[in-house]
């Protein structure tokens, strides 16, 4: 096999939604369905069994949310999936925002009973910036749930997404018996219970099939024929091409928690969702196929392994081919690096990789040497753009219950900034670290992780300061403006300067008095 057919078989893609739309529920069927895992999470399994795959955080099994990506890959018929579980909570979106950088198109989840949810469209929004391709799933059909032409209108509506069916309901809730596949022409009975097991499609020669009276009720079949046609001809025919460019999203219904209509959408991704794309670098756009091997850092995560104090990078492979052993140049640094130990996962099971292609994830143990938005490489030295931060919104000082363990959690603190957790600043004035993250949750997500990885219990206190932006600009003029600022001046761990600001007034006066400064809320990774 050529290493082109190698790369069109990979498909790469993110799930997103709003917390407790189904997403963590569907990555494990997805898992499932490629024989990733036995039985999923959810599936009336007991104690450590129950434990969601993709949730591997002890934070996030205590709390039941997702709080940090996960990267799975999984073989399925003809097509290898890199699969990339995102948090749903607001609060965490950072992690999502860069974990979209690394994906080719997404799988958007909604809650049949809630449709468009703030956290769906925000994320949404992400998706469009990079004219993301996106299968919407609309999960937990077997609940109660808004009527199915209601739920196209607000995905169309709110979205500006032209949508196409590829399944429809047979009822709701008490009363869902089903859906009928219009890609395949196929009838798939819901058979309640039974969600640790595969339901096979009941093959017709269309609608009008004598054979469909077999399985449903007169009144279920007529209502199906009816609404199928009217949104046949109310939604247009799908087109491969509108939905490659991010205009155009077909429509999957189910149930997750009951793997009813995973194959189907896993069929769908397989069939329409891109193969690995190019990539924007600041010299040029960076083919797959190319002969020469490049990546770039979406993510590092530390204490993967809590036993060995692991850091990894997160390496989304741009072009070419990884070979286990082989040398590639890190381009902020100039240095070569041997790679003899990358990884490939399943949530925070891993193993070795031997090889790997354009469009798979590997992960490189990572001593502090890789950041996020760093490139790799083994030819010219390009650097690609695309991974963002952000400024925080909320800003606290943290402080350790023993003063004797400053300095660890400084460096607890170092290399929870690397893994892009959170904003970690050190003032040039004061002993105080100001830690500044996106949403309150993370303050509570931060104090258990350093607690429990780093045996430091800390405390989180409010601050007086309202923002923190990055400053950047002629080095004369910054050196001014740091000097007559040092109260309000802080280095993030990468030592770059930041402004902190207690007000409006406060930044809106470093402004003007420095208009030839530029003040950052958002700041691109390209090193």
């Amino acid at each position: 096999m050529t290493l082109k057919s190698h790369i069109d078989r990979r498909r790469t893609f993110a799930i997103i939604s709003h917390p407790d739309a189904g997403k963590t529920t569907l990555t494990e069927k997805l898992l499932l369905f490629g024989g990733a895992i036995q039985m999923a999470g959810e599936v009336k399994a007991r104690g450590e069994r129950r434990r969601a795959r993709s949730d591997w955080m002890k934070v996030e099994q205590e709390r039941g949310i997702s709080v940090a990506s996960s990267v799975m890959t999984f073989d399925y018929e003809d097509h290898t999936f890199n699969l990339l579980d995102t948090p749903g909570h607001e609060d965490f979106s950072e992690d999502t925002y860069r974990t979209l950088s690394a994906v080719d198109s997404a799988v958007m989840v909604l809650d049949a009973a809630k449709g468009i949810e703030a956290q769906t469209l925000k994320l949404f929004e992400v998706c469009r910036l990079r004219d993301m391709p996106i299968a919407t799933f609309i999960n937990k059909m077997d609940r109660e749930a808004k009527d199915p032409f209601s739920l196209l209108d607000e995905v169309e509506q709110t979205l500006a997404l032209d949508v196409v069916p590829a399944s429809w309901p047979i009822g709701m809730g008490r009363d869902f018996l089903g859906c009928y596949d219009l890609i395949r022409d196929q009838l798939i009975l819901f058979d309640r219970g039974k969600g640790d097991t595969l339901t096979q499609g009941i093959q017709c020669s269309g609608l009008d099939d004598a054979k469909l009276a077999e399985y449903l009720p007169d009144h279920a079949l007529d209502t199906l024929r009816e609404e199928v046609d009217m949104a046949r001809g109310l939604c247009p025919e799908f087109d491969l091409q509108a939905y490659l460019e991010g205009t155009q999203t077909p429509v999957f219904f189910g149930s997750a928690i009951n793997n009813f209509g995973v194959r189907e959408l896993l069929a769908g991704l397989g069939a329409f969702a891109p193969s690995p794309r190019p990539a924007p670098a600041v010299e040029r756009a960076v083919a797959p196929d190319e002969a020469k091997f490049s990546a770039f850092v979406f993510k590092i995560q530390a204490n993967m392994d809590p036993k060995h104090r692991d850091r990894i990078a997160f390496v989304r492979i741009v072009s070419g081919q990884f070979k286990k052993g082989m040398k590639m140049t890190h381009v902020r640094s100039g240095k070569v690096m041997a790679v003899h130990n990358a990884q490939l996962f399943l949530a925070q099971d891993r193993e070795i990789a031997e090889e790997a292609v354009a469009g798979d994830i590997i992960g490189l143990p990572n001593h502090g040497t890789l950041r996020i938005g760093d490139t790799l490489t083994t030819g010219e030295k390009i650097r690609f753009t695309g991974v963002p931060s952000f400024a925080p919104e909320i800003l606290q000082k943290v402080r350790p219950d023993d003063p004797m363990k400053a300095k660890h959690l400084g460096r607890a603190l170092e290399q929870l900034a690397e893994e892009g957790a959170a904003r970690v600043f050190k003032p040039y004035l004061g002993s105080d670290w100001v830690v500044g993250v996106v949403g309150p949750l993370q303050f509570d997500v931060l104090a258990d992780r350093i607690r429990t990885e780093y045996q430091i219990p800390v405390k989180f206190e409010p601050t007086s300061l309202l923002t923190a932006e990055w400053v950047e600009g002629d080095a004369r003029l910054l050196k001014q403006f740091v000097d007559g600022n040092r109260a309000s001046i802080a280095e993030d761990h990468t030592g770059a300067p930041v402004y902190l600001a207690r007000n409006s007034w406060h930044l809106d006066k470093a402004k003007d008095d420095f208009p030839d400064l530029r003040f950052l809320k958002t700041k691109e990774e390209i090193v």
